[in-house]
């Protein structure tokens, strides 16, 4: 039973089918050879080798069907005219020639290229026009129906043709399509990934480098050693969340390195807040000090809290006024207020979405070494305000800067 399901394997569908074709040579040599002289004036020494031209051709139906038509419809055609048939015969050559003949016409039609195609359609419906014609009354007028035979036994093929190739076509796209579902469904889990690491580890890293940086203010009489380690700590903190916002970036990226993703810096703020009144925000903008000497990473954090704010302005309160200050002195300021909504909102709140929105600004503010504040006003609208250092807060890689974050 296990070598009978092994062979039922569709590896094993070509060993079927040559096996096939063998037994149906030896049934065409075993009728060709023996009713031979019945159809042909031939010698007995002869009879083996011309039942082998009408037959074995077809051995050739699989591997060649091109050189099997070929070498069918030439010992065809000199059958006809070298050897004479019986007096009580009217065909020129025996049934099983023409049975070969027509199926590796039409594994031409199904397999061969198109110019041999044609070549095979035209000297097949040639040979069967004349050799028929030359017979009696009743074949000379059924050899104008050869041609026509013909003609519709090669469209069947190339129907057939057409047919498969459309149907590979369709289990490649359908394979494509398998292979491309399964890479959309990895990104998408490394996006998961992604997310889950921003809201637990990069957020719970940040409150480290904050709780040790404000250490030495808020506990009194630490020696120097202790503010030291409390420094060291912070420096350690802050590397270590730099090489996880690296890391995420790579889970983030599809096929791009994290080097290779242009960042936004500060001085591209301007040009935010430019595309946001063109989009028909109501915005008003202020920016006091200059933008172009601020660090890359405040800058970046600077970029990522505006846009967040201006998007989550846009979603949450449509057609309010939003109104944007940048001030650059000692520290870097940032203050976003819009407006209560002049008609409702299509989801909740930002305050009340337990998303990674806000809680990606305070970790992109903390990382900076600033900090972030946001929550609604007392008049209906909802304020952002953060307060970000203009000297840098950790070292940066200079060959792989700060992934972009969807906060």
């Amino acid at each position: 039973m296990a070598t009978w399901r092994a062979l039922r394997r569709p590896k094993h569908a070509r060993l079927w089918f040559d096996a096939f074709i063998v037994l149906v040579t030896t049934v065409f040599l075993a009728v060709a050879w023996p009713t031979l002289h019945i159809t042909h004036q031939v010698p007995v020494a002869a009879q083996p080798f011309i039942a082998g031209f009408a037959a074995l051709p077809f051995l050739l139906i699989r591997v060649n069907p091109a050189l099997g038509w070929a070498v069918s419809a030439g010992s065809a055609l000199l059958i006809a005219l070298a050897i004479p048939h019986q007096p009580n015969s009217d065909l020129p050559f025996q049934v099983v020639h023409i049975l070969c003949l027509f199926a590796l016409t039409f594994a031409v039609a199904v397999r061969a290229p198109i110019q041999i195609v044609l070549v095979a359609w035209i000297s097949t419906s040639l040979l069967m026009a004349t050799t028929m014609a030359q017979l009696d009354d009743s074949f000379a007028q059924a050899g104008l129906g050869w041609p026509i035979a013909i003609t519709g036994l090669i469209v069947f093929g190339l129907l057939v043709r057409w047919l498969t190739l459309s149907q590979l076509a369709l289990l490649e796209q359908s394979e494509e399509t398998e292979l491309e579902r399964a890479r959309r469904a990895i990104l998408e889990e490394k996006a998961r990934i992604a997310r889950d690491l921003h809201d637990v580890v990069a957020h719970h890293m940040s409150m480290v480098v904050v709780q040790a940086q404000t250490a030495p203010y808020r506990i009194d009489g630490l020696s120097a050693d202790a503010r030291a380690e409390f420094e060291a700590i912070g420096t350690g903190a802050r590397a270590a969340l730099n090489e996880i916002r690296g890391l995420l970036g790579v889970l983030r990226s599809d096929g791009q390195l994290p080097e290779h993703a242009p960042q936004p810096t500060a001085a591209e703020v301007p040009g935010l807040l430019d595309g946001a009144q063109r989009a028909g925000m109501q915005l008003t903008s202020v920016i006091e000090g200059p933008l172009d000497a601020i660090p890359e990473s405040t800058g970046l954090a600077l970029y990522r809290i505006v846009q967040e704010s201006l998007a989550n302005a846009s979603r949450h309160a449509p057609g309010a006024a939003v109104q944007v200050r940048i001030t650059s002195a000692e520290n870097l300021t940032l203050t976003v207020v819009n407006d209560p909504a002049t008609h409702p909102a299509t989801s909740r709140s930002p305050h009340d979405t337990p998303g990674s929105g806000i809680t990606g600004m305070q970790s992109r503010a903390q990382a900076a070494g600033g900090h972030l504040t946001a929550a609604p006003r007392p008049d209906g609208g909802f304020e952002v305000r953060a307060e970000l250092p203009l000297t840098p807060a950790f070292v940066t890689h200079t060959a792989a800067p700060l992934p972009e974050f969807n906060i």
